[in-house]
């Protein structure tokens, strides 16, 4: 009976051994494959990666011509405000200026126009006293 337990002892021996270099083997392929689909994953990431390069650097460049023409505007706009304070603050004369001018205009006008009543009146004569009655509505 020994001999039987010590054939079964070395039977089990043998499929326990059988077992774990089955399982090496398998851990070792499986590390294999997982060495594959990292090297794939990394090649395949790689375009991707630089692509977002590109569009980061695309990003920053576009960002610093938007910030230089804000940059521009906001001269712009402070020249223009600027210009438009000199302008306002020019205006009192402009106005007092043009003021006095439009007054010597509108005095020549009145001027023309009494002097053109007076070469009516003088060409119509004085009224006759029959034209005066006959528009008196009483």
């Amino acid at each position: 009976m020994t001999n039987v337990f010590l054939g079964i002892i070395a039977v089990a021996v043998l499929v326990m051994a059988i077992i774990q270099v089955a399982a090496i083997v398998f851990a070792m392929s499986a590390a294999r494959r997982i060495g594959q689909v990292a090297d794939r994953l990394e090649q395949d990431l790689r375009p991707v990666m630089s692509n977002l390069q590109a569009i980061t650097a695309e990003a920053a460049r576009a960002t610093s011509l938007a910030t230089a023409q804000m940059e521009r505007a906001d001269r712009m706009f402070a020249d223009l405000t600027r210009r438009a304070e000199q302008v306002m603050a020019g205006m009192p004369s402009l106005i007092g200026s043009a003021g006095r001018g439009f007054a010597f205009l509108n005095g020549i006008k009145a001027a023309l126009a009494a002097i053109q009543e007076l070469r009516r009146s003088s060409r119509r004569g004085a009224p006759h006293p029959d034209e005066e009655d006959a528009l008196f509505i009483g």
